[in-house]
């Protein structure tokens, strides 16, 4: 028994226990070696702290009656005047309809187009062919919409612009593009999704590239023809990512583009065409009204931080999609 137990207890210095935490000397040299990784992301870090969240500390104005020469301090507190102000305000309400209504048909319009040009692009077998009309319908996403709104200004021109000129060729009437503010949502719609479908498209054609090309074989042995492929093989691989982006979308719902509004916009189409940016832009830094302006995009941005929140959830629900 005792010669078991010896053998036991010899067999048992050999075993060797999983070693739960690392000794100390090897948290310091893993943190040696990965510092200049740490370093290189450094003042990438600073930044974002200095521009995205010090400014953060200045909503607390969004409280008070703020008056720049009394500063945070000196200004009188208000509590959540502002934000009731916000709702009874008549030119409040109409931006955020305005917002939400231009903001939807970008977003369901604008994913239509991105998908339908994918599945075409994808029909064409010469290569060259492709390239040119891939580079084509990038291109313009690579401009600022300064550029664009000065070409789209000259273009839409009711007084000589190229389209105008065209409908007169034919005997229609001049459209004031940018002075009617139907008009002018249509014309925010369409142009922003003429400047942004053909880089969308990216996502969609990798997830066509990534179906494979073995169901495609075996749907052309079945007798399928190339538009029963689309429908049946194409679209549905095509489906996780559709979902991802639609319910990614959710969070943009407030987000109806200030760049390209306020390169367009004008007095005549505020009715119609005023976003809550703008507006906030316009209260703020042109009419002095900052405690005003900064509940408003305050509003906005709570509103938006829970869309987004919802829409991650939806995307994992949905689409096993999740960044963490």
């Amino acid at each position: 028994m005792s010669n078991l137990n010896g053998e036991n207890s010899q067999a048992g210095l050999n075993i060797q226990l999983p070693k739960k935490y690392p000794k100390r000397s090897n948290l310091k040299r893993n943190w040696k070696k990965t510092l200049p990784l740490h370093l290189l992301i450094l003042p990438a870090l600073v930044l974002t702290i200095l521009f995205q969240y010090v400014p953060m500390f200045g909503l607390v104005i969004a409280f008070q009656d703020y008056k720049p020469w009394l500063g945070f301090f000196g200004s009188e507190w208000v509590g959540l005047s502002h934000f009731r102000e916000l709702f009874l305000f008549d030119d409040t309400v109409s931006v955020i309809w305005n917002t939400f209504i231009i903001a939807v048909l970008k977003i369901s319009i604008g994913m239509v187009f991105p998908i339908v040009f994918a599945l075409l692009l994808n029909e064409v077998r010469n290569m060259g062919l492709k390239r040119s009309i891939q580079t084509l319908v990038y291109l313009p996403h690579f401009l600022s919409w300064v550029i664009l709104g000065g070409i789209l200004i000259d273009i839409l021109s009711i007084n000589g612009g190229l389209i105008n000129q065209i409908l007169q060729y034919f005997g229609i009437q001049p459209i004031f593009f940018l002075g009617d503010g139907n008009w002018f949502r249509f014309t925010l719609v369409i142009s922003d999704i003429w400047k942004e479908f053909g880089f969308s498209a990216i996502v969609y054609l990798a997830a066509i590239a990534g179906i494979n090309p073995s169901i495609y074989e075996a749907a052309e042995v079945d007798g399928a023809s190339r538009l029963k492929q689309v429908l049946n093989v194409t679209l549905p691989g095509m489906l996780p990512i559709i979902v991802v982006i639609g319910t990614l979308q959710l969070g943009n719902i407030l987000n109806a583009g200030f760049d390209q509004v306020f390169n367009l916009y004008n007095p005549l189409v505020y009715g119609k065409g005023d976003i809550i940016d703008t507006f906030v832009y316009r209260n703020a830094l042109l009419e002095g009204n900052f405690s005003f302006a900064t509940a408003i995009g305050l509003f906005k941005s709570v509103i938006s931080f829970a869309l987004v929140v919802y829409s991650y959830r939806l995307a994992y629900k949905y689409a096993n999609y999740r960044i963490w």
